[in-house]
């Protein structure tokens, strides 16, 4: 009987997680379309609650379907608290959770991920420190990017 729920349950997870990444990929670029300042600028109003709601909920939603249910036990950092949120190892998908739970941070990634197709326009959303592997200052200036946005009085969200 196992074997025969997973058969049905499988496609009709898969097909819920297709259906949440293009609610998401869809919210991500209206919240960035016509965007002035693109990257130097941080969202703000509409565009960055659009974001924080939109796709920590979906993202929440999508592990829900995937079969996780997540409790925050204690209090999530403000960012006047914690500018810099900071999780480790950061090796798996399971860091999304982490970035749904605080209200969809800046992020620290590779500079290759912002071209993928779907990812790379939520991924754009979430206006990530991009960092350079061809680049041979990137350590230098990520870290002063950094910097930039957690002295930034509240102007940019937290960096996870």
């Amino acid at each position: 009987q196992t074997v025969f729920q997973g058969i049905i349950l499988l496609p009709l997870r898969v097909v819920c997680i297709v259906f949440i990444l293009l609610l998401a990929w869809l919210s991500a670029s209206v919240a960035t379309c016509c965007q002035p300042g693109r990257g130097v600028q941080p969202l703000n109003g509409w565009r960055r609650r659009m974001i924080q709601i939109t796709l920590s909920s979906l993202t929440r939603m999508a592990y829900f379907v995937m079969g996780f249910q997540v409790k925050v036990k204690g209090k999530v950092a403000t960012l006047p608290e914690a500018p810099i949120f900071v999780a480790a190892p950061h090796s798996s998908f399971f860091d999304a959770i982490i970035c749904a739970l605080t209200g969809m941070p800046s992020i620290v990634s590779r500079a290759e991920n912002l071209a993928t197709p779907v990812f790379g326009t939520i991924l754009s959303s979430l206006q990530p420190v991009a960092v350079s592997r061809q680049d041979p200052d990137s350590r230098k200036n990520t870290v002063a990017e950094i910097t930039r946005r957690a002295l930034s009085r509240g102007q940019w969200p937290q960096v996870i």
